[in-house]
């Protein structure tokens, strides 16, 4: 089915209707060169947050809390989709320098050693600090 809707000065507009697939078609024609453009109609967008989308609401990783499980096994560790968790060890089979780690907060400047590697890596750190905060703000 075939109707005119509008006539304008270069261009003839026509909406032409498929019975096949009931796909509506606004068609285009020149007059001077006699081609036609068509593209499908728009289509309706339901109206909500965003651009017309749901907003999904982002879920985590699920928490075990399970004690033995916590316990027996490195949760969390493994890396694939497959698979399941490795195993824990006995501490026997560790070695020394991993119970040797400092899992708490860094240790101040006036804490260390000065003959140390961490003193010197640290004062250089905490230089860098202060100066970015005197410098904070000032155009170059």
């Amino acid at each position: 089915m075939v109707g005119f809707v509008k006539m304008s000065g270069y261009s003839l507009f026509r909406i032409v209707t498929n019975t096949n697939n009931a796909a509506t078609l606004l068609c285009r024609t020149s007059r001077l060169s006699r081609t036609q453009t068509c593209g499908y109609a728009k289509k309706v967008v339901a109206k909500g947050k965003g651009k017309g989308m749901a907003k999904e609401e982002f879920k985590g990783p699920e928490v075990c809390k399970d004690p033995i499980r916590l316990t027996s096994y490195a949760v969390g560790v493994n890396i694939f989709k497959q698979g399941e968790d490795p195993q824990l060890k006995p501490p026997e089979e560790y070695p020394e320098w991993l119970f040797k780690l400092n899992l708490g907060e860094a240790k101040k400047l006036h804490e260390l050693d000065t003959d140390t590697w961490e003193y010197w890596k640290r004062l250089r750190k905490e230089n860098m600090w202060r100066f970015n905060r005197l410098h904070k703000g000032k155009k170059f």
